[in-house]
């Protein structure tokens, strides 16, 4: 049951974003209204950690139809992937309580484009959310950032990420997957 709530929601979305207005990649915000299902608690009865992050995803991808971001990457044979993300956790969301999940660019480096998400009810953040994205081309490789930014129709270099941002993630960056990454304790 649980796999169809989760494809439910993404039919909802990619249906709802056909008719909601368009959203500028650059400063729009997305915003998805959604509500707590018995098959999102976990054994504590609040939403599952995991949840969270799917809808996160499912988020993402309103903003990245509604500002034709999707459309253009995958004309272009290119689509996104999630390199690292943060969520920090302020109140639980619990059974059949209704939320929204906002969604923006944050920023861009040379390397990557960074999301901040936030579940928001009643008017008050439960939970925020920073994302650190890439994008891959179909036939293998990594895009750069700022052709990236020529499809997309987007000057990177006028949105840049916060320092802090950056600095956090080549803090938590893994090493290229063309390089070894033992697990030494």
């Amino acid at each position: 049951m649980d796999w169809f709530r989760r494809f439910f929601r993404l039919f909802r979305i990619r249906l709802a974003a056909r008719r909601r207005p368009p959203l500028d990649v650059g400063t729009g915000v997305s915003i998805v209204h959604d509500r707590v299902w018995l098959t999102d608690l976990d054994e504590l009865r609040h939403m599952n950690n995991g949840v969270y992050l799917s809808l996160l995803d499912h988020a993402r991808l309103d903003l990245m139809l509604r500002s034709e971001v999707w459309q253009r990457v995958r004309a272009a044979k290119v689509y996104p992937v999630v390199t690292a993300q943060s969520v920090a956790y302020r109140k639980s969301l619990e059974f059949g309580q209704r939320f929204q999940i906002e969604t923006r660019i944050a920023g861009y480096d040379e390397r990557c484009v960074y999301i901040e998400q936030r579940l928001v009810a009643r008017g008050e953040i439960y939970a925020r959310a920073f994302v650190q994205g890439r994008f891959l081309r179909d036939a293998g490789g990594v895009v750069p950032i700022d052709e990236v930014g020529r499809i997309v129709g987007v000057d990177v270099t006028e949105h840049p990420a916060p320092a802090w941002l950056s600095e956090w993630a080549e803090h938590i960056r893994l090493p290229s997957t063309r390089e070894p990454a033992p697990s030494e304790w």
